[in-house]
């Protein structure tokens, strides 16, 4: 009865020893973090490549399918590669979009999801930002320009400028979510001789 009596604070010892032990491999096995992981990793937004003089063509100009030739090797060379490829849905006046991203589409044997009409850019950036599928993935998105600042803002980004260069065709908006904050940058693609290399 006395051995039985000395035993138990040792005994109490090496009880909160292994709860102790439970409680490290658990926090370990399921860390806090995890739910940081929701949500894509990185979202691409280009602009569509160069549209024709005529405003009534809703395809590229010779100019704008060399760039989306060029985009299929410029885009894996010096960006993430995309796990996803969203473009604007073809409407009576564009199909600029699309056309942009098909090279690239074949190249990374990836389909281009066109679900989405440009105005729908709010409903794009919550199936993005909300569907499991994307948590950690790379999203890129092909888009037409006039938009291009509203959707930025609805996957979540405060700084990036309220509208983008008309005469502009050769940027990648950046978006990289650390710990689920979105931080914005401005890249060149740098696809083609004569595009800006800052």
């Amino acid at each position: 009865m006395a051995d039985d009596i000395a035993s138990q604070p040792s005994r109490t010892k090496w009880i909160a020893f292994l709860l102790l032990i439970l409680a490290v491999a658990s926090t370990r096995a399921f860390p806090a973090s995890d739910a940081s992981a929701h949500g894509p990793r990185i979202v691409l937004i280009i602009r569509h490549a160069e549209k024709p003089d005529d405003k009534s063509d809703p395809d590229l100009s010779p100019r704008g399918f060399e760039r989306a030739g060029a985009l299929a090797k410029a885009i894996p060379d010096h960006f993430p590669r995309p796990d996803y490829l969203f473009a604007t849905k073809r409407s009576k006046g564009s199909n600029r979009p699309v056309e942009t991203i098909t090279p690239l589409s074949k190249a990374l044997q990836e389909p281009i999801e066109t679900t989405f009409a440009d105005d729908d850019f709010a409903q794009l950036a919550h199936e993005v930002l909300t569907h499991p599928k994307f948590d950690g993935k790379t999203v890129l998105i092909a888009w037409h320009h006039q938009k291009i600042p509203d959707l930025a803002k609805a996957l979540g980004v405060q700084n990036a400028p309220d509208k983008w260069n008309p005469d502009v065709f050769d940027r990648v908006w950046q978006i990289t979510y650390e710990n689920s904050v979105p931080v914005w940058k401005d890249l060149p693609e740098a696809a083609l001789p004569g595009d800006s290399q800052k």
